[in-house]
């Protein structure tokens, strides 16, 4: 890896995919998570309304979202290429038939190149992939499903109730593998159930599987939730910044070096939260990690074990 290039940057993935930069237009569906509805109450750090904050209102049509949101992304990048991003709740949770209408709909934009759609493990069923798979085809838009897990531990999955443990994410994972699509993962380095040696553990476990990229989360606590009353009554701390930037690190360091790395910290509106990136901006933050590992050196898959990814990269598991 380039010495000034510490981990696979997502939007210059992008660019030598597509020949430019591209970008992603939040598309918010009329849907909800079955974690809130089933009497469990949903995860504890998701507020009401999910975590599509620079989403559009779900009552508008997926055309005016993806056309709004592309003029203002046009004027300001002068971007000619988009990904349609269903981003909010648990988008497989839909009924199939409103499901594919909605996916339809947006691949029919001719500038949307690719459609990512974000759900839970536990919402993978073949029926909805293979309706993906359809509209593929179709109309010969790239799909990537981004999945949350937020931590490898199984305990803590409990503990900020997820609804889920490892091995529903797990059987996910292996499932979509199986249709081609590229498989998103999204994690919470700093849960504060969780140590360095779990951070390290979910890193070497995301590097056996098919999985092509990663999104980072910087927790932050929404006002509203669960987590908010933990924080405020003094339950639960937050690790402070510069620990962040040492999990996320080791993180990198174990992770494989093919693996396309999204996002390193969150963003939510400052109204919204109660605590987000230790009172500073995300590039802010984002400026002194990659300082933080330059001065040590620090790069994705330092420390890799190349041991345990070889058994599933010659069974072909991942297309390389």
């Amino acid at each position: 890896m380039a010495e000034d290039v510490r981990y696979k940057i997502y939007s210059q993935y992008l660019k030598n995919k597509y020949g430019e930069k591209v970008y992603k237009l939040p598309v918010n569906l009329p849907v909800t998570c079955p974690n809130k509805i089933n009497g469990m109450g949903g995860c504890t750090f998701c507020s009401e309304e999910g975590t599509g904050f620079e989403a559009m209102p779900s009552q508008k049509s997926v055309t005016e979202q993806l056309m709004v949101t592309k003029e203002k992304i046009e004027k300001k990048y002068k971007a000619h290429k988009f990904i349609a991003y269903f981003q909010n709740y648990t988008n497989t949770y839909l009924p199939l038939s409103q499901f594919e209408n909605y996916l339809s709909e947006a691949a029919e934009v001719e500038e949307v190149v690719e459609i990512s759609v974000s759900t839970r493990p536990d919402c993978i069923h073949e029926k909805y992939l293979d309706s993906l798979k359809k509209i593929q085809e179709i109309y010969k838009k790239e799909i990537t499903i981004e999945l949350g897990l937020q931590t490898a531990n199984y305990h803590t999955l409990m503990k900020i109730n997820r609804g889920h443990r490892l091995a529903e994410f797990l059987g996910a994972v292996l499932m979509i593998q199986r249709y081609g699509f590229e498989i998103c993962v999204h994690v919470i380095p700093n849960l504060p159930y969780d140590t360095l040696e779990d951070v390290i553990e979910t890193a070497r476990i995301l590097s056996i599987l098919p999985i092509s990229q990663v999104k980072l989360h910087s927790l932050y606590i929404a006002k509203g939730t669960k987590l908010e009353q933990d924080y405020l009554e003094g339950r639960i701390q937050i690790c402070t910044r510069e620990e962040y930037y040492e999990r996320i690190a080791w993180f990198l360091m174990n992770l494989r070096e093919d693996m396309v790395i999204e996002r390193l910290f969150s963003r939510i509106p400052e109204e919204d939260s109660v605590f987000s990136n230790w009172g500073m901006s995300w590039w802010k933050c984002q400026e002194e990690f990659l300082t933080y590992m330059q001065e040590h050196d620090y790069y994705q898959g330092k420390l890799s074990n190349q041991f345990f990814a070889e058994p599933i990269i010659k069974a072909g598991f991942l297309n390389q």
